[in-house]
């Protein structure tokens, strides 16, 4: 079969996306002018009736909602080899799932986006239609030519009508955002569904997380402090297991992140420091390392002997799988809530990891000088090809020597006159015996050239 070159009048340019029942592709119409998306059933799934009637239905749901709140439909049609395709409004700007990859958002964009969000769901809703699916990368945003930027709900490939979806018997949705009445076939669901998952996509803007199995969600302000405890009230409410204690629909769920994102006690800060696009160029700088920790609450360290005599202090992650001893200099504050291990450039996810040091906020300032360490365990993927890759601007390289004890064999690489006068280490770690996991990544920080990395090392331990 030849390749596709035009649909209809519509002239396509590339595909902007696949699933497993259809293609997206960026087209042009020469009638409007304009891009415009066309969504075609894949070729394996057009003789399958239910599958074609459940593609046409995504398309007729769309157009029924009527809203600019909501992907607009233009246009319907069939190929000549009989696959069914609609043509859609193109949104320049990407998903939600395009803007936390540098870490959680400033408070305020992300609960007026979520409120934006929230509103389409509203719009769904008063058109007698349930989403089923909402999460980061089905919520579009549209850029005028003014800048301006409008949010939109897209693929209702899951939506049913609200009188279907009282007597649903599938499981339907996306793990994170689904709440537990689509989980189990039989239930029924309402519009209290799409709060859920609304609710869940609101969390991870704010966290740069996706949140926990219903019922087990780790409290936002544990993983970012400055949030208010009226924002994690409305939050957690909007992820209530049980339906009828969340917020009764998505417009009253709208308007109480609007009311917040409005306080001017919310503080307005800033974005994370974005580490994927430094990766690009193999620098992993301090920041990016302390953006990974997911902004986790700071402590002080109680400080203790360690058990071996020397003048240290032993150091446990919150999940206590990680441990290592540091000189009691160092260990006088503590984030200890873990790390997304795509800091590193490895698979997403949320692993065990701390950053100790004397002080946490000369941490992500490579300028300022500080003692410390970071340790992040797990993540799928080389860690020793990605330390190698790394380098530090305005250090200089002093070289690399293997690591081994009876617990770690691996690969430290050091950087000596740093701009903060001190130095960098960089090592990445395997189990001596062999086995691929766990694998480890620490970055050591000291003042002056330091020789303390190979302590901490032998130090280390994770179950």
């Amino acid at each position: 079969m030849h390749p596709l070159e035009r649909i209809g009048r519509h002239h396509l340019e590339r595909p902007l996306g696949s699933g497993a029942f259809a293609t997206v592709w960026l087209a042009h119409d020469p009638e409007l002018q304009a891009p415009v998306a066309v969504k075609v059933l894949a070729e394996n799934w057009s003789h399958r009736l239910d599958i074609r009637e459940r593609f046409l239905s995504e398309a007729r749901l769309l157009r029924r909602a009527g809203s600019s709140r909501v992907v607009q439909v233009y246009d319907i049609g069939e190929l000549p080899d009989g696959r069914p395709y609609f043509v859609m409004e193109y949104a320049a700007g990407g998903t939600l799932a395009d803007l936390p990859a540098g870490g959680p958002l400033p408070v305020r964009e992300a609960l007026s986006l979520t409120a934006e969000a929230a509103r389409g769901a509203a719009a769904l809703h008063e058109a007698g239609i349930v989403h089923r699916d909402i999460k980061p990368t089905n919520v579009l945003l549209h850029t005028a030519p003014d800048g301006t930027r409008r949010v939109l709900l897209a693929d209702l490939g899951l939506a049913k009508s609200l009188a279907q979806a009282s007597v649903l018997t599938l499981a339907a949705g996306s793990a994170g955002y689904q709440p537990p009445e689509q989980a189990e076939p039989g239930g029924g669901i309402d519009e209290r569904a799409d709060v859920y998952s609304l609710g869940a996509v609101g969390y991870e803007l704010l966290t740069g997380t996706v949140p926990g199995p219903p019922g087990k969600v780790v409290p936002p302000r544990r993983l970012r402090p400055e949030l208010g405890a009226d924002v994690e009230r409305v939050l957690l409410r909007a992820l209530e297991p049980d339906r009828a204690r969340r917020w009764p629909g998505a417009l009253a769920f709208a308007h109480e992140l609007d009311r917040l994102a409005a306080d001017p006690s919310v503080r307005p800060a800033r974005r994370l420091d974005g580490v994927r696009g430094r990766l690009s160029t193999v620098t992993l700088t301090v920041a990016a390392v302390l953006a990974a920790t997911a902004a986790a609450a700071t402590v002080t360290v109680a400080l203790h002997r360690d058990d071996s005599g020397d003048d240290g202090v032993r150091i446990a992650d919150a999940s206590g799988r990680v441990t290592l001893r540091v000189p009691a200099g160092w260990g006088r504050e503590l984030r200890d809530s873990g790390w997304d291990p795509r800091a590193l450039g490895l698979a997403a996810g949320h692993e065990p990891g701390l950053v100790v040091a004397d002080d946490l906020s000369r941490w992500s300032d490579p300028k300022a000088a500080v003692d410390g360490v970071f340790v992040g365990a797990g993540g799928h993927g080389d860690v020793t090809a990605k330390v190698k890759a790394l380098a530090h601007p305005g250090c200089r390289y002093a070289g690399a020597h293997s690591f081994t004890d009876a617990d770690w064999h691996g690969l430290v690489r050091a950087w000596r006159r740093c701009p903060d006068g001190g130095s960098i280490t960089e090592s990445a770690l395997v189990p001596a015996g062999g086995a691929a996991r766990p694998q480890v990544y620490v970055q050591v920080r000291e003042r002056g050239d330091g020789d303390g990395t190979d302590g901490v090392l032998r130090s280390l331990r994770v179950a």
